[in-house]
């Protein structure tokens, strides 16, 4: 892992329900950026909507952060379509150059503006993705290669505002990177030993951390 270097947020995104293109699905994923201050609650930034809340928003899911670098390996992968590759495309609510996957961890905590954050999980790609961003193997693409942006939940409400910086308070599993998290919760077969230790990082979301405790004592039981 990299040290972690402070960074600021270059943009804040917001938007509301929208139908997604072609069969009007509704979603959240059109955002749009803003000025100014804003305040955020303990379920995200206040006035920004997600359609499908079971598997968007709430507590554990309240802000999603996404590398800005992560577009330019987008528009190498789908040339065709690299003008759409630009920060807010996926519905992220922070964007920043200089944090990505290898640098953060489950339970990060981070100071911006008036608030404290807690990495709680990396974003699952849906397959709203694929048709946002018009390219078939989009969610495959992401999932392979582990760009996934991350969720925070709310530690501390208050205010933010583009241009603030993200400054890390608190690790409590430094060797918990998004990139390692990622890369074994998706494996075949991890040790279950590994994935054990995981379900314990502090600051995981908890129906995550049930998910990979049941699967390590399944992978006990029944793999040999």
């Amino acid at each position: 892992m990299r040290d972690t270097p402070t960074v600021l947020v270059e943009r804040l995104f917001i938007g509301s329900i929208r139908p997604l293109p072609p069969d009007g699905e509704p979603t959240g994923m059109f955002k749009q950026p803003v000025t100014g201050v804003r305040m955020v609650g303990p379920e995200g930034l206040i006035g920004d909507e997600q359609a499908d809340r079971k598997h968007h928003g709430g507590p554990q899911k309240a802000l999603h952060h996404f590398p800005a670098e992560h577009y330019a390996a987008f528009a190498l992968r789908w040339p065709e379509r690299a003008a759409r590759m630009a920060p807010g495309v996926l519905g992220e609510n922070l964007s920043t150059h200089g944090l990505t996957e290898a640098d953060v961890c489950i339970g990060d905590v981070f100071a911006i503006g008036g608030c404290r954050i807690q990495i709680s999980q990396p974003r699952q790609p849906c397959w709203k993705i694929n048709h946002r961003l018009e390219a078939p193997d989009a969610v495959a693409f992401i999932t392979e290669s582990g760009r996934t942006g991350w969720y925070y939940r709310v530690v501390e409400t208050g205010p933010i505002s583009a241009g603030d910086r993200l400054d890390l308070c608190e690790r409590p599993s430094p060797w918990l990177t998004l990139e390692h998290y990622w890369r074994t919760v998706t494996a075949h077969r991890p040790e279950p030993a590994l994935l054990a230790r995981i379900a314990e990082a502090p600051g995981l979301a908890p129906d995550k951390a049930r998910r990979h405790a049941e699967r390590a004592e399944w992978l006990r039981a029944n793999v040999r």
